[in-house]
């Protein structure tokens, strides 16, 4: 055998040259997360790279804390995914593992959520998947029926600084117009809270009889004039009269009094109002 094809030879059965380790780039790590207070009952997954017997699916228990390899109990509550992320990082570098690179992913909402109550299709408790508008709540309810009101109440209990809560009765009400709402004008800047109770409540109604089209309870809307109301209703018969309007209204007393109204005059809710027949 030639030198040549012996050298050759030994080349091609060494090992080839190890490469180095590949370490995660820092902006993955940085990925955004979702800005979002985990509590109990959440489940992480938590990624160790190149330790694949800590990275695994972890559940906060109800005291608020994780159980993890190494360093036994972290405390995982209240913190957001970020920041459990730079604990154990922290923990781990601290004679465990030499520059450990974790990322912190929620793989399930367990802890948190908002409660829609009212005119909507399916009331109850939404849990909260990360950041929460106004109107994904609403979404998930089922969206309001057609005996809702105009307005969408948020009821917040208010918070220190530090989260905590002052007083059971110091709450904060935020008023959204429905219409709004719908047509994407307003709901999506509003970002729920842990606790907070959305009720779309039953719209306030009036009573429209006499010679109109439709007789019967029709939603008040703020603002509402005479003319208004009996468009709702389907407007006059082909007798009807848009004069000499009468209507029954409750009084601040509690009693009922018939008043005349004239098409540019307001309508309040509970009003029956009576349109009269075309006098030949």
């Amino acid at each position: 055998m030639s030198l040549t094809i012996a050298l050759l030879l030994a080349l091609a059965a060494q090992p080839p040259p190890a490469q180095p380790r590949q370490e995660p780039k820092p902006d993955a790590l940085k990925a955004e997360q979702p800005h979002y207070t985990l509590g109990p009952q959440d489940q992480l997954k938590i990624t160790v790279f190149d330790e694949p017997d800590l990275t695994n699916i972890y559940r906060i228990d109800s005291d608020g804390f994780i159980t993890f390899p190494m360093i036994n109990r972290v405390g995982a509550s209240g913190l957001t995914p970020n920041e459990l992320q730079n604990r154990l990082r922290s923990m781990l570098s601290a004679g465990y593992l030499k520059n450990p690179q974790v990322r912190v992913e929620i793989e399930g909402y367990k802890s948190q959520s908002v409660i829609v109550g009212g005119e909507v299709r399916s009331p109850g408790k939404i849990p909260m998947t990360g950041t929460m508008t106004l109107i994904e709540a609403l979404a998930a309810a089922g969206s309001p029926t057609s005996s809702a009101s105009s307005e969408v109440m948020v009821s917040r209990q208010k918070r220190a600084a530090n989260g905590a809560v002052a007083s059971d009765n110091d709450v904060e009400i935020i008023r959204v117009n429905l219409k709004d709402i719908q047509l994407g004008r307003a709901g999506r800047d509003i970002q729920l809270q842990d606790g907070d109770i959305i009720n779309v409540p039953k719209a306030q109604t009036l009573y429209v009889t006499g010679a109109v089209r439709n007789q019967g309870a029709i939603i008040f809307e703020p603002g509402m004039t005479v003319q208004q109301a009996i468009a709702v209703a389907g407007g006059l018969t082909d007798r009807g009269s848009d004069r000499r309007i009468k209507v029954d209204r409750i009084m601040p007393d509690g009693k009922v009094a018939e008043l005349t109204l004239r098409l540019e005059d307001k309508v309040q809710p509970n009003d029956t109002l009576k349109i009269a027949n075309k006098i030949f």
